[in-house]
């Protein structure tokens, strides 16, 4: 006897197709998200920028002396930046400084001086400063992330830049002298 197997009809084939499709279809939607997850996990992720920027280097310690009665108003650790490379580099990307910290430039020669805040978190207290150390003027609170010019007033040898408002609390001001000591 002859094994006959029942041919499937019309109506069981297009039930068997519609499922194999169905099938398909579901197939392909469970494969999209899984794909896409793969893909977003195997991306390069950016860094995450640091919270507290690049960390303070005490390089020796400035006092700000009073014209009036060259009594110390103020003696803060500094970091000294002396540079091209350095100079350029100044405050960028530091989120805090501590009001007893400060940053001193040594420029090349005593000449006009222009700096300028992109790519610095806080706000500065700026002063430039002569080359017998008499603070020239003071640009207070700095904005920060603008390329606004903050100029010296004069011929500036030195320049140091503290946190805005530090000229105001500690009552320092144009004409009062700085005195530094490096290690």
């Amino acid at each position: 006897m002859a094994n006959h197997k029942k041919l499937p009809n019309r109506a069981e084939r297009r039930q068997a197709q519609q499922k194999r499709k169905k099938l398909g279809i579901l197939m392909v939607l469970l494969a999209i998200p899984i794909a896409v997850g793969l893909i977003y996990f195997a991306m390069p992720k950016s860094p995450t920028p640091p919270t507290s920027g690049p960390q303070f280097t005490k390089h020796g310690t400035l006092s700000f002396i009073s014209q009036e009665n060259q009594q110390s108003i103020k003696t803060i650790d500094i970091e000294v930046k002396k540079d091209d490379y350095e100079r350029a580099e100044g405050m960028m990307w530091r989120r805090s400084m501590e009001d007893t910290q400060g940053m001193l430039f040594i420029m090349d020669a005593a000449e006009p001086q222009t700096f300028w805040m992109r790519n610095t978190y806080i706000p500065l207290d700026i002063m430039f400063v002569s080359t017998d150390k008499k603070i020239l003027n003071i640009r207070k609170n700095a904005p920060p992330q603008t390329l606004d010019p903050q100029a010296s007033e004069g011929n500036a040898l030195y320049v140091v830049e503290v946190n805005g408002g530090f000229a105001d609390k500690y009552g320092v001001k144009a004409g009062d002298t700085i005195d530094f000591k490096t290690d």
